[in-house]
């Protein structure tokens, strides 16, 4: 099977194509040889490339910045999607990877594949309007809090922040579920390799707010040696806080259908926190 990965630079991208089956040939590509917003530009690389499946982990992904920049958000994270499910067409299959962030957050248990969306913020809706657009056919995969052994995320901020501050104020009243990246793209590929469309939730098991997460982070860093000292982590609400986007203040994902089609759940939150944090003291 042959498959045109977009987006390959980020961090939802490298886990792709670090897990992709034997048997895959991958064509991975960053924004700097495929950006997809550019008019035309999908459609040639899919011609040339002939792919029978397209991965878009292609995406505008500062959340504060869309605020500003909207029409760059809408372009990226949705025209472009439409652009590309215009270039498959019906012999190629598209797959998208899109977020927590389409729901408002008003809800006090998980959200299913199928409960109504309501995004806050432009990053939101600019994500609804690539799942609108990939078409019927497509696999939408949602996910959140996602994180990577390598580049910019939640747990390396704050393992910076640990070494440098007295003290670290994190927001302790929006409620999600971290997740581990490797365990997202595995789950892509085993719903590709399943032949399965619409939309489906995959996050690590369990929930929590992100002062927790922060907490959980300090305490497996001290257990690996990664940090020195531990550092008061001082709980402060979203209002505390002020950004340009608004977050959802509750985006814990309902994967029962992941798990029911896969046949097992994902590890917890916690466990492949530490997986995670192991590999970043291997490699130093």
């Amino acid at each position: 099977m042959k498959v045109l990965l977009t987006g390959a630079g980020g961090q939802v991208g490298r886990a792709l194509a670090a897990t992709a089956p034997i048997g895959v040939s991958l064509v991975a590509l960053g924004r700097d040889k495929l950006d997809i917003s550019a008019p035309g530009a999908a459609a040639r690389m899919v011609a040339e490339v002939a792919p029978d499946l397209i991965l878009n982990a292609a995406a505008y992904t500062a959340v504060d910045r869309a605020e500003s920049e909207p029409a760059l958000a809408l372009a990226i994270n949705g025209t472009a999607v439409g652009r590309l499910a215009a270039a498959a067409g019906s012999g190629t299959r598209l797959v998208h990877i899109s977020t927590d962030f389409v729901f408002d957050g008003r809800a006090s248990t998980p959200y299913t594949p199928t409960a109504a969306t309501a995004p806050l913020s432009v990053y939101g809706r600019s994500k609804l309007a690539g799942e609108q657009a990939a078409g019927v056919n497509a696999l939408i995969v949602r996910s959140a809090w996602v994180y990577a052994t390598e580049g910019a995320n939640f747990v390396h901020t704050m393992l910076r922040l640990m070494r440098t501050r007295d003290e670290v104020r994190v927001v302790a009243d929006q409620i999600g579920t971290p997740t581990f990246v490797r365990g997202l793209a595995e789950t892509v590929w085993r719903l590709v390799n399943q032949g399965r469309t619409r939309i489906w939730h995959h996050t690590d098991s369990g929930q929590t707010s992100w002062h927790e997460f922060a907490v959980a982070i300090m305490e497996e860093a001290l257990a690996l040696g990664l940090l020195e000292k531990p550092v008061p982590v001082i709980p402060i609400s979203t209002a505390d806080y002020p950004t340009a986007a608004r977050r959802p203040a509750y985006s814990v994902l309902d994967c029962t259908a992941t798990t029911a089609a896969l046949g097992e759940a994902a590890p917890h939150w916690r466990e492949n926190l530490r997986a995670m944090l192991s590999e970043v003291k291997a490699r130093g």
